[in-house]
């Protein structure tokens, strides 16, 4: 367990008196098949937090990251249905891989993060058309195919659509965010 993942469980005891395991045990209960089902009655019933019914939510139906033991896994079910997009993410992986002994591949359900000191990438196959890659570069104004990401998780996406749209300029600002991570 990665020290976020332990933090949060300290939290959700902390703030609602019951473990992960007593919050799983009672939503099992109640017999939702659906993540949404969960979150909406943890949420809107029992004033939870987003995180905390989302984490509650991914552990009773064991669809979280850490639910898989292979996490090979993880990253084969990220392209089913978009298997074209496999040598993509070999690809810069492969790449990526040269930067530093320093970095940590953290397979999850929908995408990988690539992490040193802090998160610097997220690679997500998100349509059957589109691979993201996303980017931490805080303070970087978008230029080139470095666009603004409009997402939390990161400052910046790069989007690509087949094997032939990772260049060298791809793999500068994959180097830069992972220099910044350091």
């Amino acid at each position: 367990m990665d020290k976020a993942e332990q933090t949060m469980l300290e939290n959700l005891y902390k703030n609602t008196g019951k473990t992960l395991p007593q919050w799983v045990d009672e939503v099992k209960k109640l017999n939702f098949v659906k993540h949404g089902q969960i979150m909406k009655h943890l949420k809107e019933e029992l004033g939870l937090t987003h995180g905390f019914a989302n984490l509650i939510a991914l552990k009773t139906l064991a669809t979280d990251a850490g639910s898989f033991e292979n996490k090979d896994d993880l990253i084969d079910s990220q392209y089913k249905g978009k298997e074209h997009f496999r040598p993509v993410y070999d690809r810069l992986i492969e790449e990526i891989s040269k930067f530093g002994d320093d970095i940590e591949i953290s397979p999850k359900m929908a995408n990988v993060s690539l992490r040193r000191k802090k998160q610097f990438a997220l690679l997500h196959p998100v349509t059957k058309t589109r691979f993201e890659i996303g980017i931490n570069l805080k303070g970087q104004e978008p230029s080139g195919k470095l666009l603004p990401s409009g997402n939390a998780m990161c400052t910046h996406k790069i989007n690509l659509t087949q094997i032939n749209d990772i260049d060298q300029e791809v793999f500068d600002w994959l180097r830069k965010a992972y220099e910044n991570a350091g």
